[in-house]
């Protein structure tokens, strides 16, 4: 098998052309390699950047050092470019490891942390990444948006979608001033996880709008599940360069493979139990990639 070696662009370099071309990066989050198939292959198949993202609990059960080898060789032997990002890190050790590991970005998670106490910790993970030999993309989120992709009866407990609880445009100004991150993660209506019914509340699309022109960093949308077609599309007009799904990645797996197992009940081999799943995740971000690149 030849590794094929290319000149490709770098993470920070296809956010930017999405913020030309109006369009976002879709960032799925993995905890097998049945997810890590399928969305590559979808990324693939759509000639599109994608970025893999893996929580802290998703680290823990892979391998950080694991899942970054993984993420590096389907780089390196397919010339795709293929990100892996340390999504949901809740301390400076943590980011640290991830950056020691070859991640190529990663988020500090200091949102239900005060105001300054946010700042001081997310600089000391932006100081860190800067500090190293490569060029790795630091995120921060500002405001409280929940904490878990799962579904859910109501909007989670702690997370206020009323405009006055928002991110306000002037302290997003202030926080990347002071932290000098390259990502920002507001709160705009959006929350973890997602409604049983399938549909969240709709996002302030013109308080990203406000924050994008005032912070002046790429804004990254979390908690996508559950969002509508339409809602990307303006968010993404008004200044959102990636997208988390989770959620919904999940349970399209979940559905396929209680389908698998109850159409094969005799079947005992994992990678033939798992081809239904596998291919039912790929179909799923197809659709959501081609959604962030308006190609549908």
């Amino acid at each position: 098998m030849h590794v094929i070696i290319l000149c490709m662009k770098t993470l920070r370099e296809y956010i930017q052309d999405a913020k030309y071309t109006k369009t976002a990066i879709g960032h799925f989050n993995i905890s097998n390699l049945e997810a890590l198939w399928a969305i590559f292959n979808a990324a693939q198949k759509l000639k599109l950047p994608v970025i893999i993202g893996v929580s802290e609990g998703e680290r823990d059960f892979v391998g950080v050092r694991q899942v970054a080898a993984l993420v590096k060789s389907l780089r390196d032997e397919f010339g795709h470019p293929i990100f892996l990002n340390a999504d949901h890190t809740y301390s400076f050790g943590r980011v640290k490891e991830a950056i020691d590991a070859g991640f190529d970005s990663v988020i500090f998670d200091g949102a239900k942390l005060p105001f300054e106490e946010n700042i001081i910790e997310t600089k000391k993970c932006v100081d860190y990444a800067r500090g190293i030999d490569r060029d790795v993309l630091v995120e921060a989120e500002l405001g409280f948006i929940g904490q878990s992709s799962k579904l859910l009866d109501a909007v989670p407990e702690g997370v206020d979608l009323s405009e006055s609880a928002l991110t306000q445009p002037g302290q997003a100004l202030e926080f990347v001033q002071k932290t000098g991150v390259d990502l920002l993660a507001p709160a705009v209506g959006n929350f973890h996880g997602m409604l049983r019914g399938g549909v969240d509340p709709r996002l302030n699309i013109a308080r990203i709008k406000a924050i994008r022109e005032m912070a002046n960093v790429p804004l990254v949308l979390h908690g996508g599940s559950g969002n509508s077609s339409d809602d990307f599309s303006s968010a993404i007009d008004a200044g959102i360069s990636v997208i988390h799904i989770n959620t919904e990645l999940r349970l399209a797996y979940r559905d396929a493979l209680k389908f698998s197992l109850q159409e094969n009940p005799d079947e005992v081999a994992p990678y033939k139990i798992l081809k239904g799943p596998t291919v039912a995740m790929q179909k799923f971000v197809e659709v959501k990639m081609k959604t962030f690149n308006k190609l549908v």
